[in-house]
């Protein structure tokens, strides 16, 4: 895949949905979206941590965003409907979603595992994003060029020690990306793919390696250029594919 660098108004006039936007790779993503046209709804529980990415994209003079706080862990079906219901009567369409939203919970043997800890992860993880799809995909459907597009993980590729929950839920992630790519490719415009960000500087990633130097990694923003390729017209040819953000930097 080539080095990619995006033009200016690559997503001019999109709608793209994005959640986990609060802070983060979420954050990132919403504001170079923004950055190249795209008007933004903006999703997380961290309600104060929206209004600042809201606020950042406001002085920045880009597409006025939008906000929907939800927490997916405890959304109801009846909630996505009511998200749905939100955004067709205010766009009328989705032009894009990415599925960004996650936690990573305990990282033990599976042995050790809680039901209460294996029942929310998979809940934001895999539940959420099928209950999106679910009230969504009608609303892509009204898009001339849709893009859903997965946030990646290697241990959804490879199952490996102590990943539990996340690991399972993040090859659940790649499977329904998979089948829904198959299911839509025929008889709608929507493209679906994954893209993996790799080790990037994030508090998830804190989490996972407490005794690592974040220093190491790139940050959330240097990853971006994969996630603009996805996400615009230029990856018309692609769906059902996992991608890594690293070769397109």
């Amino acid at each position: 895949m080539p080095k990619y660098q995006a033009p200016d108004q690559l997503l001019k006039d999109r709608i793209i949905l994005i959640t986990g936007a609060a802070s983060g790779l979420g954050k990132a993503i919403a504001l170079a979206y923004a950055q190249h046209g795209a008007t933004t709804i903006l999703l997380d529980k961290n309600v104060s941590n929206l209004e600042s990415v809201y606020d950042e994209i406001e002085e920045l003079k880009y597409p006025k965003p939008a906000l929907y706080p939800l927490d997916l862990g405890g959304a109801t079906a009846e909630n996505y409907v009511e998200m749905a219901e939100t955004i067709d009567k205010e766009f009328g369409r989705l032009d894009g979603l990415v599925h960004n939203a996650a936690v990573m919970g305990p990282i033990t043997p599976m042995s050790l595992y809680s039901p209460e800890d294996w029942y929310n992860v998979l809940q934001i993880n895999l539940n959420a994003p099928f209950l999106i799809n679910l009230t969504c995909i009608p609303l892509l459907n009204e898009s001339a060029d849709a893009r859903m597009l997965y946030v990646g993980d290697a241990c959804g590729q490879q199952g490996s020690a102590y990943w539990g929950a996340y690991g399972v839920s993040k090859s659940g992630q790649e499977n329904m990306m998979q089948i829904l790519a198959d299911e839509l490719e025929s008889n709608t415009n929507i493209r679906v793919n994954s893209i993996d960000p790799g080790s990037i500087r994030t508090q998830m990633r804190a989490f996972a390696y407490p005794g690592e130097d974040p220093e190491i990694n790139p940050t959330p923003e240097d990853v971006i250029p994969g996630f603009l390729y996805l996400m615009g017209p230029d990856s018309k040819e692609y769906t059902g594919r996992s991608f890594l953000a690293e070769d397109f930097i």
